[in-house]
């Protein structure tokens, strides 16, 4: 059913308690990669090639990684409880190199993923300040 008041894009109904971590971390994917991508465009109007590489950058799991190290001591106690099951989800998937990277990034996606389905929109953007920083990526 949708909610023309749900801060969502469609407004369906999903309670994010009731979702596995596989589903928060697969909606979180989604999220922080849009964020990512208008961080970028407001940052500048270069070519969508120079803007994906950029993306790509910020979206690796060791970034994704790093950003939840710089996130995680502001998370209220809930927030992290969502952190720790997203990390240790068990996946058959088999990460190319850092097996903690990748679930510190997983933790991060179904965190963004369960604030989204919340309706957390402020959380999500006050959360992806920390993620904002790295000048490396702008050059």
């Amino acid at each position: 059913m949708e909610n023309d008041n749900s801060p969502r894009l469609l407004g369906l109904d999903c309670d994010p308690k009731r979702c596995g971590s596989d589903v928060l971390a697969f909606v979180g994917d989604g999220v922080f990669g849009l964020l990512v991508r208008e961080y970028l465009a407001s940052l500048s109007n270069a070519h969508a090639a120079e803007q994906h590489s950029r993306a790509v950058a910020m979206v690796r799991c060791e970034a994704q990684s790093e950003y939840m190290k710089r996130i995680l001591p502001h998370l209220t106690e809930e927030e992290e409880g969502v952190f720790r099951r997203g990390r240790n989800y068990h996946t058959s998937h088999s990460p190319r190199k850092s097996t903690a990277a990748y679930h510190n990034a997983t933790g991060l996606e179904a965190l963004f993923g369960y604030l989204y389905l919340n309706g957390s929109i402020p959380r999500i953007r006050e959360l992806f300040e920390y993620c904002k920083d790295d000048t490396a990526l702008l050059q």
